[in-house]
This record gives structure tokens, C-alpha cells and sequence, in this order.
């Protein structure tokens, strides 16, 4: 009987296994393998997250009251995300949220309620826990009307309001209860409601993300998550191509693009939005506190030549100092090359014999060529750039010190004019105040006009309002724009989103709980 037993067992099992080995096409969950270009993660609390790593962990781990729908950068799609409805009054400054019922935090946190949502938001909007305290300076209150429903009440109409409170830097909600408790450990132990969930984490190794059951969308497809920390690209190509992984942040370049298309199996997706690289000035060193000094670095700057390097179909040309396609920018003004000039000005400003300048650059692979091609450029002119490469982590802190003259940026940011003119040319934002945010040229010249846009009581006014403080900013040259750089990533085709990618803010592929390998 007991031979029996065990035979039909054996007969069982084998039948099992055919019937598997005939149902190829059905996915199996699994764990998604992703690389990225970092050595190491700087923290996953939402509220400070800026490096595309760490922003790209938590849009997997966080949701906003709103949210870009997966594929899409479009402000004009936004949609429910933890709010199921929303209301605001007929003067655009109060908007009332109704939250989705028993939304569930990871772990046992509990369930979503409005103090959770007045916490994140609060956090959001101090300078002392958040780095995008600015984008929320024209919110005047945020309130818990009851468990399920939120108020926030603006100061004035606030351009692109529902951008702020997306799934997207500071509008991400976190667990109270999970920050009070964790502290300062919440940075490495996030507690969020999103599709997947922190598990561990090894130092300059990995990140493990798990699969979240009570995902208020459903349960995601996958298993989880293993984010690779891997800096070298020809590392993270070899990886992916002899298949330990299944995702991969790319190189921007087009010739890289051009050869990653080639690969077996392999499908490379280039979205919006792009990080638009900028050269900023620091105009509280001499000799950049000159403004033909600074005009001559602009006018030595061949932006054509840089774009040919990138390759335009991953790093299209800018013209203002707003980023390509955001609302409100204006190209009426553009610095032209032209290093004849260049010499001209630098030898009025009474550096006939040239000047140099010090810049801080990142060792990052799309950073540190670009900065090689500027710096010849400018020699060409007289200008002797001279470059302390550091390691990336090492950069984002070094040029927060004002320790070079010129910083080379590059960021994306919810796409309307204020969020760049706000963080980058306001002088609230500048280096050194309690305030600062990414102002590395210590620009005041359109001060006015940016904080009255905010203000502004039609589209009309705030248009032109944008375009006055782009054209304040070119006169002045706080800065030299330079090109869009697009997001390059590499996926096996076995790998499906689950939904088409044109964009995303997160400057990577949202991982959602529809996203399916299929082996």
C-alpha cells in the first residue's frame, strides 16, 4: 500500500511537471535583477531622496495622493493614487482630498489616514527635514478634516498644484507611527504603502525590495526586487547580457544606445523627462563675479558640439535656462558660440592673458566626458578649466560647499517653469542659507519676477512674468544651458512593464504590481 502511494505520488508529480513544461508561456513570479549606475545608496526617506537610485527605490516603495499614471510624465494625466477624489474651491487655494479606505502601510503600521498624510506633507514643506521645502512655500495649511478626508489651503494659486502632492519627491506619504518609532533609521528602513517594501540592504551591494501582499491595487506579479549597486557600465553590461540581469540603467550616449540595440533580447527604452544639464556660474567667485567673464565662458561653450557628442536622440539641444518642454519656457535669448568673442571680453574685463577656473566633477560616466569636452572648449578660448574628479556621492556634496566655480547639473523636476526658476535661480535657494536648494550660481537676478508668478491671478501674467525672469537670468549669465539628457534604460524582453513607457519623473521605469517576467 505504501509502494503504491509513493508511485502514485512519483506519477503525480511528473504529470505536474509535463503539464508545466507544456504551459511555457504562463509567467512564473520571480525576482526582478536590476543594476544601476551607483556606488551606494544615500537614503530612502522620500522627503530627501534627489539621486536617481534613491529616487528610483522609493517610487517602487511610496505612493502620493495622486500619481503620474506608470508610462506617463503628462501633468495632464494625473490621476487618483491614495486620494480616491479631490475637490478645490473656485479660487484655486482650497483643495479637500478624500482618501482611499484601508489602505495598508508595509509591516504592521496600520492603515493610511489623513495624520498620515498631514505629517508627510508637513515634513515635505520644512526646510529642516525636506529638500523640497521650496516647491511647497505657497502652502499655507495642511489640515486632517476627519480619518479619510485632507485640506490644504495655499497662499496664493500655485502653478501645476496637483504636481506637488504626487507620487513624485516631496509628495510621497509615509507611515507616522513607522517615522516616530525608526527615527533617524527610517532613512534605511522606509515604511511606505506602495507596490513593493524594503527587506535589506548591503552596503555598496545591493538593496532587496520584496513584494508587498496588501497592495491596495492588488498583489504585485513579481516576487521582488534585487537593485544592484553596480557604478562601472561595462559592468552592468556584461551582467545583463550574460543574463544575471534583467534591467539596466544605459549609458546616455547614442553610439552606446546604437550598439544596445543590437544585443540579443534586449529592448533599450529612452523616455522623458530629460535631466537637463546646465554649467552654473558661481557668481560670488572672482573672476565670475565679472559679468563678461561670465559672458565669455558662454560664448566659449560650443552647446552644438556637445550635442553631437551626447547624440541628439538622447541628449536633444536646450535653449533657455527652463528645461525643453516645460510650461512657460522662453527661447527669445540664447548664448551664441563664439570663442573670438570670448577672448574679447575676457580682455575687457582685463584678462587679456586668460583666467581659471575650478570645477568639482563627478567621475559619473555622464558627467565626467561631457565636462572634458567643456573644458577643452574653454581652452581653446584662454579659459583653463581645472577639474576635481571625485566619485559621485563625493560631488553632490562638494558642490553643495561652494567649492568650485563652475558646477555642471544636470535634474528633472515636475515640468512647469517655477520649479526650475524656484530651485535653481531664486535666491532663497542658493548655497549656504538655511533655505538652499540647487542655486550653485548664487543668481538674484529675477528674484521678483519668479516670487510674483507664484502670485500671479492669471496664466497670462504668469507667462510673462517666466519670461521676464529668463530673460533677467540670460543678461546676467548665471548659468549656460546645455541639453536634455534622456532616460536610458536596457530591459530583456522577457521583462513586461505591464504598461507603455513615454515617461517618468522618477527618472526610471515604475515597477508595479503588473509588471511580469516572462521566461
Amino acid at each position: 500500500m505504501v509502494q503504491k502511494n509513493k508511485t502514485g505520488a512519483v506519477t503525480a508529480f511528473a504529470i505536474s511537471l509535463a503539464a508545466m513544461a507544456a504551459l511555457p508561456q504562463l509567467a512564473m513570479a520571480e525576482t526582478l535583477k536590476v543594476g544601476i549606475n551607483a556606488p551606494d545608496i544615500s537614503t530612502l526617506d522620500p522627503a530627501r531622496a534627489t539621486a536617481t537610485a534613491d529616487v528610483t527605490l522609493v517610487s517602487w516603495m511610496f505612493n502620493g495622493l495622486v500619481r503620474f499614471p506608470p508610462g506617463s510624465a503628462d501633468p495632464a494625466s494625473i490621476e487618483p493614487d491614495l486620494a480616491e477624489s479631490w475637490t478645490s474651491s473656485p479660487d484655486g487655494l482650497v483643495w479637500t482630498f478624500k482618501l482611499r479606505p484601508n489602505v495598508k502601510f508595509h509591516g504592521d503600521y496600520g492603515t493610511l489616514s489623513s495624520d498620515d498624510v498631514v505629517f508627510s506633507l508637513m515634513r515635505a514643506k520644512d526646510p529642516k527635514t525636506s529638500s523640497f521645502s521650496s516647491d511647497f512655500s505657497g502652502v499655507k495649511a495642511i489640515e486632517a478634516v476627519d480619518p479619510t478626508t485632507v485640506r490644504i489651503t495655499l497662499n496664493e494659486p500655485v502653478p501645476g498644484f496637483l504636481g506637488l502632492i504626487a507620487n513624485y519627491h516631496g509628495g510621497n506619504i509615509i507611515s507616522k507611527k513607522a517615522f516616530e518609532k525608526l527615527g533617524a533609521d527610517f532613512k534605511s528602513r522606509p515604511i511606505g504603502t506602495g507596490p513593493f517594501m524594503f527587506e535589506s540592504a548591503v552596503t555598496q551591494q545591493a538593496v532587496n525590495l520584496k513584494a508587498f501582499p496588501g497592495y491596495f491595487r492588488g498583489a504585485p506579479k513579481l516576487d521582488g526586487i534585487r537593485f544592484d549597486l553596480i557604478p562601472t557600465d561595462s559592468s552592468r553590461e556584461l551582467a545583463f547580457r550574460s543574463g544575471e540581469l534583467d534591467l539596466i540603467y544605459g549609458k546616455r550616449e547614442q553610439r552606446w544606445v546604437d550598439q544596445a540595440k543590437a544585443w540579443d533580447a534586449a529592448v533599450v527604452d529612452i523616455f522623458a523627462p530629460g535631466e537637463y544639464r546646465t554649467v552654473f556660474l558661481n557668481m560670488t567667485h572672482p573672476p565670475l563675479d565679472n559679468v563678461k567673464v561670465r559672458e565669455a565662458v558662454a560664448q566659449a561653450i560650443n552647446v552644438d558640439q556637445i550635442v553631437q557628442f551626447v547624440g541628439a536622440g538622447v541628449g536633444p539641444k536646450g535653449c533657455s535656462v527652463v528645461p525643453s518642454g516645460y510650461l512657460g519656457e522662453d527661447c527669445s535669448w540664447t548664448y551664441k558660440f563664439n570663442p573670438a568673442a570670448s577672448k574679447k571680453l575676457l580682455a575687457e574685463a582685463g584678462f587679456a592673458k586668460g583666467v581659471k577656473l575650478s570645477a568639482v566633477v563627478s567621475s559619473n560616466s555622464s558627467q565626467l566626458p561631457i565636462m572634458e569636452v567643456i573644458q577643452a572648449q574653454l581652452g581653446e578660448a584662454g579659459i583653463d578649466l581645472q577639474m576635481k574628479v571625485v566619485d559621485h556621492p563625493t560631488y553632490q556634496e562638494q558642490i553643495r560647499k561652494d567649492l568650485g566655480d563652475v558646477v555642471f547639473y544636470g535634474a528633472a523636476r515636475y515640468p512647469v517653469a517655477d520649479s526650475y526658476l524656484s530651485q535653481f535661480y531664486h535666491s532663497d535657494a542658493a548655497m549656504g542659507k538655511p533655505t538652499a536648494v540647487t542655486n550653485f550660481s548664487h543668481c538674484n537676478a529675477a528674484d521678483a519676477d519668479i516670487t510674483a508668478a507664484r502670485r500671479a491671478s492669471s496664466d497670462a501674467e504668469r507667462l510673462r512674468l517666466w519670461s521676464s525672469a529668463q530673460k533677467k537670468i540670460f543678461e546676467q549669465v548665471c548659468a549656460v544651458p546645455l541639453f536634455s539628457l534622456m532616460q536610458v534604460w536596457v530591459r530583456s524582453k522577457a521583462l513586461d512593464y505591464g504598461y507603455e513607457l513615454k515617461g517618468s519623473l522618477n527618472l526610471a521605469p515604475p515597477i508595479t504590481e503588473k509588471t511580469v517576467l516572462k521566461r
